[in-house]
């Protein structure tokens, strides 16, 4: 919506404005503090209760006569056994299973905001978010190594077995070490970030080339014949690429959970 008001505010045809007004927001409260709480916090806050609350709910009827939003629940917490965590993980995979289900619930429902108005800003297109759940992640996967496979976990990775030159298996060591706990945290988050700021920009691209052409289809004859089949480009790009990004919440929830299903699964089962 910044996006919007400077567009409005200025007098060229199409201004894009600076990628600042894009995902900075003011502080609802607590501005300069430790407890400063903008849009950003408010739609984590959300992504948090919706998903609560559902579950809560879930708790009420019976295995016999369960009530709807149970079924719902439940439905949930089959589709992330049945696609995440046992294809990602494997054997022992159900202790995971509250931590997978909430990272979907939360990365999904936090990134359809991005459609929702006046919200219009999908919660990972920030990194703090991505950033965060990346690195709980990382904890939980050098945790479970080293729980299931002892000082061996660190071992195994920095001198790989089955390697006979000590030059090669030193080299091989060095990567493996890079990738497992520098590469991917990082990737992971970023792969999010990226994918949720790109789709955000997207959308404020159109939104802003449909104002920019509507507000210019009388501007003359020159604009009274061009611009309505480039207004209507604009807009039909803009509800496209709306209907894009919600598929694409689901799809982000779903690839980071999985990633962290083969995580944790290569943590647990690392001769696999």
């Amino acid at each position: 919506m910044n996006a919007l008001v400077a567009f409005a505010e200025s007098e060229s045809p199409v201004p894009f404005p600076p990628p600042q007004n894009l995902v900075e927001w003011k502080a609802i409260f607590g501005e300069g503090t430790a407890f400063e709480f903008n849009k950003i916090a408010l739609i984590a806050l959300i992504a948090f209760l919706v998903p609560t609350i559902i579950f809560l709910l879930g708790k009420g009827g019976s295995a016999d006569k369960p009530s709807k939003i149970r079924v719902f629940a439940e439905g949930i917490v089959t589709f992330v056994e049945e696609q995440i965590a046992k294809p990602g993980i494997g054997h022992g995979y159900e202790p995971y299973v509250p931590l997978l289900t909430t990272l979907f619930l939360f990365i999904a429902i936090g990134n359809l905001f991005e459609v929702i108005p006046f919200f219009q800003m999908p919660l990972n297109a920030r990194m703090a978010a991505p950033l965060l759940m990346a690195l709980t992640v990382w904890v939980m996967f050098i945790a479970v190594g080293v729980k299931h496979n002892g000082a061996k976990y660190f071992k195994d990775i920095a001198w790989p077995p089955g390697i006979e030159n000590p030059f090669m298996r030193g080299f091989v060591g060095f990567i493996e070490i890079f990738s497992t706990f520098i590469a991917r945290p990082l990737s992971h988050a970023v792969r999010l970030f990226a994918n949720m700021l790109a789709g955000h920009i997207l959308l404020v691209t159109f939104g802003v080339l449909t104002i920019g052409t509507f507000a210019k289809l009388f501007d003359g004859l020159t604009g009274f014949i061009i611009q309505p089949f480039a207004w209507v480009g604009s807009f039909v790009g803009l509800i496209a690429f709306t209907g894009f990004e919600v598929g694409v919440s689901f799809i982000q929830g779903f690839v980071f959970a999985i990633l962290a299903a083969v995580y944790i699964g290569s943590s647990l089962h690392p001769a696999h």
